[in-house]
């Protein structure tokens, strides 16, 4: 008896030091509909998401508790449709930590407008990977692989790649969603998760998965110190984007890429050698001319 007890608090013990693959921090805004009775079922919902965001297997690796990806979702109620239906978006947002260093990077950066679903309060949420369910459970899982696909992305190259199929087989399987339910097809939109995904799987868009790849970690990974090696690494992964620009300018999948890393390298190349600050704006000017107003600022120093 003694015996068994003590294998197993051995086996409780080891089991402590693993953990599920994300670190989601959860936040449910309902400001657009104030005056609501139901304080408790927002209450539950942000307690139902989290649990099931942090408390299911994504993968079969193992993780410990620090390896978990740092991550978030805030949820944004605009309207509520009938008694258990709502309206609204929801972001998603994904860092990645940096070797050696107290800093994290953004990797991940979207805001979805098409976030319509039900919800019970007391109910469980329930997902199945070869089935479409619910607008709500989809969604979510579709994000849970996303985000692993990120991180994944930026620690090898394309080693993100079983986790967009992942999410590719979720959005498969939502064509058959009730046409209400935004966000899934092709002929709705040129931005939102059909999109994502096609995009990210197309071998011409590849050059941002590799950049990002090269971005993480042969340049920020190294910059505690080599600070000018690593410096110099993330300008040549920038590269890596021209012909992604030049086959799709201003493509769905560039935007998210800078909705993240467009600040961090402004501050990366601040501090940079005069050569260096003038080939990165230059190079971000024609891949991102939507924020060329804010890489002149580069130029102007620390």
């Amino acid at each position: 008896m003694k015996k068994a007890l003590i294998v197993l608090m051995i086996i409780t013990l080891s089991s402590s030091f693993y953990a599920q693959e994300l670190n989601c921090q959860v936040n449910i805004n309902t400001d657009q509909i104030q005056g609501t009775t139901q304080k408790q079922i927002f209450e539950q919902m942000k307690k139902s998401v989290f649990e099931f965001m942090n408390n299911r297997k994504w993968t079969n690796d193992v993780y410990t508790v620090n390896e978990r990806i740092d991550c978030s979702m805030l949820i944004v109620i605009q309207q509520q449709l009938s008694t258990d239906e709502y309206e609204g978006s929801i972001q998603v947002q994904v860092r990645r930590p940096v070797f050696k260093s107290s800093y994290y990077t953004p990797i991940f950066n979207y805001e979805d407008d098409n976030f319509q679903f039900q919800f019970q309060q007391f109910t469980t949420l329930d997902f199945n990977d070869n089935s479409f369910q619910n607008n709500l459970t989809s969604i979510l899982a579709f994000y849970a692989y996303v985000i692993l696909a990120v991180d994944y992305d930026s620690f090898s190259p394309l080693g993100g790649t079983p986790h967009w199929q992942k999410a590719q087989t979720i959005l498969n399987n939502a064509q058959s969603a009730p046409a209400e339910l935004k966000g899934w097809r092709s002929t709705e939109s040129n931005k939102n998760r059909y999109w994502l995904i096609e995009n990210t799987l197309q071998p011409v868009f590849q050059g941002i998965r590799d950049c990002l790849y090269q971005y993480s970690f042969t340049g920020l990974d190294i910059m505690w110190e080599k600070a000018d090696e690593g410096r110099a690494n993330v300008l040549k992964s920038l590269e890596l984007l021209k012909p992604v620009y030049n086959a799709r300018p201003a493509s769905f999948n560039m935007q998210l890429f800078f909705n993240s890393k467009a600040d961090e390298i402004i501050n990366i190349f601040k501090g940079g050698l005069p050569e260096e600050k003038t080939k990165v704006t230059e190079t971000l000017m024609l891949i991102d001319p939507a924020n060329t107003t804010k890489y002149t600022k580069i130029q102007e120093g620390r």
